[in-house]
């Protein structure tokens, strides 16, 4: 018979095999997950400086702050930018998102003019080799000149990346309350109005992470001339395709509904799309003749807002009609409560609509001021009078079949930032990160990738911890424990 000894080389042999089998099956997968991911949608959450909003909307300032470019506001003082993109590299942790939108501050105003006129918008985090910054494209006038700047994608702040660990990421990802910090640029661009080094509010931002597209190829670019050609029919005939009426009725009536008052809320029905800081109304269908410069379209879905002190309103049966540069947005309103009011058809608001031109198959409007009309203040209640300034409107008619309308804002798919930072956060700091996640792998297009790298890895990790045991386990008998603990 075997010795002890023989026998537990002997397990040992084998196990050592069958752990070089299983890992050399394992790694190929591990090295092909490794390969750079696009990211693509998501959202990025930010205040910039709530003293600075406080300040611009306060007593001296009198001022505002607009949104442009389908950007949200979030909670008391955030605003929310959308659609990310940007491309990402598990294996250095290099990540860059750039975001849609932007928010514009004015106050002072003195004439037909404001002294205060800053403008945010287009930012971008990039993170690489352990540091972050957040770069936006900026407009700005000087304080005490009035000379106005703008400049793309200022590296306006400095964001606080430690104690998180960007590397193997698979599904969304999600960096929560980065301290920021104003640059030496940054300040330059902010016209003046902070120095360098001033602390700024906290930046917070998920996108997810899709397998990157293989290139188009040149067939797909010769498509375009004979898109034209039918686009130019298509314009002759007027035909409506598709097409989708954006429209957010009113910031601070949002902020109403879902604020401490109201305590309420809103939802969509009837195909009617929820894009943060507006809602679409899509499968748009009517017609347009371009030579009379006239439109008429109507189009589906519904929104309920509700709360409480009887806040109940449902707005319907959206419909755009257009005629000498005017246009005009009606709806079925149905409201309930002491205010309440039931309205068929009735226009809620009007918008300028000049030069109502078809390019590449879309006649298009985008982001032009609306204002309330008597029937408008109505429905509302009398909450606002008639003459009010509402949300912007935006309008795409496509006249082709092969035209595509805007996309709406790409939220991603609310990645959850609550797993904790690796190495050992900061207790000091509250920013957290969720790398590699993939509780949400349903909701990425590259799913079945996503769920495989964090098994891979733990199997490797298992199994190579396994293999460590076997040359340690006597020494363990006999050596105390001295490794570091997490709280070490």
């Amino acid at each position: 018979m075997p010795s002890s000894g023989q026998a537990r080389a002997t397990v040992r042999a084998g196990a050592v095999a069958v752990l070089t089998a299983l890992v050399g099956a394992l790694l190929p997968a591990a090295a092909a997950h490794a390969e750079d991911r696009t990211v693509r949608g998501g959202r990025l959450d930010w205040g910039i400086k709530s003293s600075f909003q406080s300040y611009v909307t306060g007593p001296i300032a009198r001022g505002a702050s607009t949104l442009q470019g389908g950007a949200a506001t979030v909670g008391g003082s955030q605003f929310r930018f959308h659609s990310a993109k940007g491309s990402y590299d598990p294996d250095s942790g290099a990540f860059t998102a750039g975001f849609s939108g932007g928010v514009r501050f004015t106050g002072h105003k003195k004439g037909g003019s404001y002294e205060l006129d800053l403008t945010v918008s287009r930012p971008t985090v990039k993170v690489s080799g352990g540091s972050g910054t957040l770069y936006a494209d900026m407009v700005s006038k000087e304080k005490g000149t009035g000379k106005v700047t703008r400049t793309a994608q200022v590296p306006l702040a400095s964001l606080d990346i430690s104690g998180i660990d960007m590397k193997g990421g698979t599904g969304p990802i999600a960096l929560t309350n980065l301290p920021a910090t104003l640059t030496s640029q940054g300040a330059k661009a902010f016209a003046g109005y902070y120095t360098a080094g001033t602390a700024l509010d906290p930046v917070s931002l998920s996108t997810d992470l899709v397998a990157k597209s293989p290139p188009k190829s040149k067939g797909a670019k010769s498509k375009g001339t004979n898109k034209g050609k039918k686009n130019a029919e298509a314009g002759r005939t007027g035909r409506i395709q598709d097409a989708a009426v954006d429209w957010g009725v009113r910031r601070t009536f949002r902020e109403y509904v879902t604020g401490p008052i109201a305590k309420g809320e809103w939802k969509l029905s009837a195909g009617a799309q929820d894009g943060g800081a507006l809602f679409r109304f899509p499968r748009g269908k009517g017609t347009y003749d371009e030579k009379k410069g006239t439109l008429t379209a109507d189009f589906a879905g519904a929104v309920r807002f509700t709360g409480e002190h009887g806040l109940d309103l449902t707005l319907a049966g959206v419909a755009v009609e257009i005629e000498d540069g005017k246009g005009t947005l009606t709806a079925d309103v149905d409201g309930k409560g002491d205010r309440g009011t039931t309205l068929k058809n009735a226009p809620l608001i009007t918008f300028p609509a000049k030069e109502l031109r078809p390019k590449d198959g879309l006649v298009s409007l985008t982001e032009v001021p609306s204002k309330l009309t008597a029937e408008g203040a109505k429905a509302f209640g009398g909450m606002y009078k008639a003459g009010s300034a509402m949300d912007p409107l935006s309008l795409a008619v496509a006249l082709d079949a092969d035209a595509e309308l805007p996309a709406l804002p790409d939220l991603g798919s609310s990645a959850n930032s609550a797993s904790e930072p690796t190495p050992k956060p900061d207790p000091n700091s509250s920013k957290t990160a969720a790398a590699p996640r993939t509780e949400n792998a349903a909701e990425s297009s590259d799913s079945s990738s996503n769920a495989v790298p964090i098994g891979v890895g733990a199997g490797v990790a298992v199994l190579l911890a396994a293999a460590v045991a076997f040359g340690v386990v006597r020494k363990k008998r006999a050596t105390p424990d001295t490794r570091d603990t997490p709280d070490a």
